[in-house]
C-alpha cells in the first residue's frame, strides 16, 4: 500500500442531521443518540488470592497485551485488588486521560488488570469492534476533554454512562467494523514493512560505523573508496586487546584516559529545583544523537550551580555518555551551548585532548557495536545497570593517526547521511499511512463515509 494522505472518496449517506456536538458535526440521519448506560455495563470482579491463576494484562499503545513478570518492570507485591478480564471486555483508563497515551482497550485475552482501570461489558445489541474503533477515535485526539474533572483529568463513571454517542443500526456497525478491520490490517502491514526496512537501514549504518572505526574497512587510493582491509593491501596486527582483535598497522590502541583530558560524571548531590535557575541536564537531553535542551529541564539556583560547576562546566565539543540505567550507552556531542549548564550523575562528560583524538571520531567509536558491547558486558547491577568511570577510563580504543581519523569521519558522515535520508523518507511514509488510517477510522465511525457490507 502506498503512503498517501489523499482525500477519501468513499460514497456518503443520502441524508445527514446536525449531531449537536461540535467535534462530531453532521451524522447520518438514521443514526440514534444513545447514552453509554444503554451500551456498557460495569464489571468489578477482583481476583483476590487467586491471582496466580490469571495472566497479567496491561493497557498499552498496542492495545491490551500480556505481561510477563520475569521480563521486569514495576509490579505490586500482591495482585489481590486486580480485576478479572475476559475476552471481549472493554478496559478504560478514566483518570489522567490527557496524559495517558492510550485510554481504551478491547481485550482478546483472559486475565487480570489493575483495579485502577474500569472494566466493562457490552450489550449483545452492539458490535464490540465498532465501539472499539469509535472510542479509539475519541481517544486519539482526546475528544472527551469536556468530561474531565479535577486536577487529574478524571471522567467519573456517572459522567461516562451519561455520555451520548450516535450509533448506527447493528448491521451497519458490523459492516463498519469489518471494513476497518480489513483496511487497518492492510495499512498496518505496509507500516510493518517500512519499519522493517528502517531497522535494516539502521543496521547498515551501524555496520558502516563499526567497520570504519575498527579498521575493517580502510581508504584505498587505487579504488578511491573505502574497501575491506583484506582487499586494500594494508597490513594488520594483533591489537593486544582480545575484544578488539586485529587493527591496521599504524593504528594505536590506547586507553581512553590517555587520549582524554578527563572522563567524569555529573553531580551526585540532591538540590532543590527552581523555576528560573541554571539547567541541570540528564540523559533525557540526549535526543537522536544530539544534546538538546528541553522545556522541562531541571534547574538549580545560582548558589547550588556554583557548587556543582566547581568540578567543571560543560563545553561545546564535549561528549556526553549515559552510564546508568536502561539508556546506558546513549551518546551525543555537545554543540553550540547558548548558556552554562551542568549534568546529573547519569551522564559522563568526556573531553578529548586536541590533536590526539578527534571528538567526532570518538563519538562515532562510542556508537559502534564494539564499544556498546564492551559497556554492557562490564556493567554492575544494583537497582539498575551502570558502569564505573574507571572501567571506561581504562578501556582501549582502536585509534588511527589523526589525519586518517578525519578521513574516516568524512566517510562515515557521507554514508550515514545517505542512510539517514532513506530512513527519513520511510518514516515520512509511515507518518502518512498512520494519518490515513486515523482519517479512515474517523470518517467511518462518524458516518462521513458510507460503508456497505458486500
Amino acid at each position: 500500500m502506498e503512503a498517501t494522505t489523499a482525500k477519501i472518496t468513499y460514497p456518503k449517506y443520502p441524508a445527514y442531521k446536525d449531531s449537536g456536538v461540535e467535534w462530531l458535526g453532521e451524522i447520518p440521519d438514521h443514526w440514534k443518540l444513545l447514552s453509554n448506560k444503554h451500551i456498557f455495563s460495569l464489571k468489578k470482579e477482583l481476583v483476590g488470592k487467586k491471582s496466580s491463576d490469571y495472566t497479567l494484562l496491561s493497557l498499552t499503545l498496542r492495545g491490551i497485551i500480556c505481561r510477563v513478570l520475569e521480563d521486569g518492570g514495576k509490579f505490586p507485591a500482591e495482585f489481590d485488588t486486580y480485576q478479572k478480564v475476559k475476552k471481549g471486555d472493554f478496559v478504560f483508563c478514566l483518570f489522567d486521560v490527557e496524559e495517558t497515551p492510550r485510554c481504551i482497550g478491547l481485550s482478546t485475552f483472559e486475565g487480570m488488570i489493575t483495579g485502577a482501570y474500569t472494566v466493562m461489558n457490552v450489550s449483545s445489541e452492539f458490535n464490540r469492534k465498532y465501539l472499539y474503533y469509535f472510542y479509539l477515535n475519541l481517544d486519539a485526539d482526546k475528544r472527551m476533554k469536556p468530561l474531565y474533572t479535577g486536577l487529574r483529568n478524571t471522567i467519573s463513571k456517572d459522567t461516562f454512562f451519561s455520555f451520548k454517542a450516535f450509533i448506527p443500526p447493528l448491521p451497519e456497525q458490523t459492516a463498519i467494523a469489518n471494513f476497518l478491520d480489513d483496511k487497518c490490517a492492510k495499512i498496518d502491514r505496509a507500516i510493518a514493512q517500512k519499519e522493517k526496512l528502517i531497522a535494516l537501514l539502521k543496521e547498515r549504518k551501524q555496520i558502516v560505523i563499526q567497520n570504519a572505526v575498527t579498521g575493517k574497512t580502510v581508504w584505498s587510493e587505487e579504488a578511491q573508496a573505502f574497501v575491506p582491509v583484506a582487499e586494500s593491501g594494508v597490513e594488520v596486527k594483533d591489537s593486544g586487546v582480545e575484544w578488539i582483535g586485529e587493527v591496521p598497522v599504524g593504528w594505536e590502541v590506547p586507553k581512553l584516559k590517555h587520549i582524554c583530558k578527563f572522563i567524569l560524571d555529573g553531580t551526585h548531590g540532591s538540590y532543590p529545583r527552581v523555576e528560573s535557575g541554571y539547567r541541570l541536564l540528564s540523559v533525557r537531553n540526549i535526543i537522536n544523537g544530539s544534546f538538546k535542551f528541553r522545556n522541562d529541564d531541571s534547574r538549580v539556583s545560582f548558589k547550588h550551580f556554583k557548587e556543582i560547576s566547581s568540578k567543571f562546566l560543560i563545553k561545546s565539543g564535549d561528549i556526553q555518555l549515559a552510564i546508568v540505567g536502561a539508556t546506558l550507552g546513549k551518546v551525543a556531542i555537545v554543540e553550540n551551548l547558548p548558556e552554562k549548564v551542568v549534568t546529573q550523575r547519569s551522564l559522563s562528560t568526556i573531553r578529548v585532548k586536541p590533536n590526539k583524538c578527534s571528538n567526532i571520531y570518538l563519538y562515532y567509536y562510542m556508537q559502534s557495536k564494539l564499544f556498546q558491547s564492551f559497556l554492557w558486558n562490564n556493567t554492575g547491577f544494583s537497582a539498575q545497570p551502570g558502569i564505573y568511570l574507571g572501567t571506561i577510563q581504562n578501556s582501549n580504543l582502536p585509534l588511527p593517526p589523526y589525519d586518517e581519523q578525519l578521513t574516516i569521519i568524512k566517510h562515515i558522515e557521507f554514508q550515514t547521511t545517505k542512510i539517514n535520508q532513506a530512513i527519513t523518507l520511510q518514516q515520512a511514509q509511515i507518518d502518512k499511512l498512520r494519518e490515513y488510517k486515523a482519517t479512515l477510522i474517523d470518517s467511518a465511525v462518524r458516518g462521513k463515509i458510507k460503508v456497505v457490507e458486500t
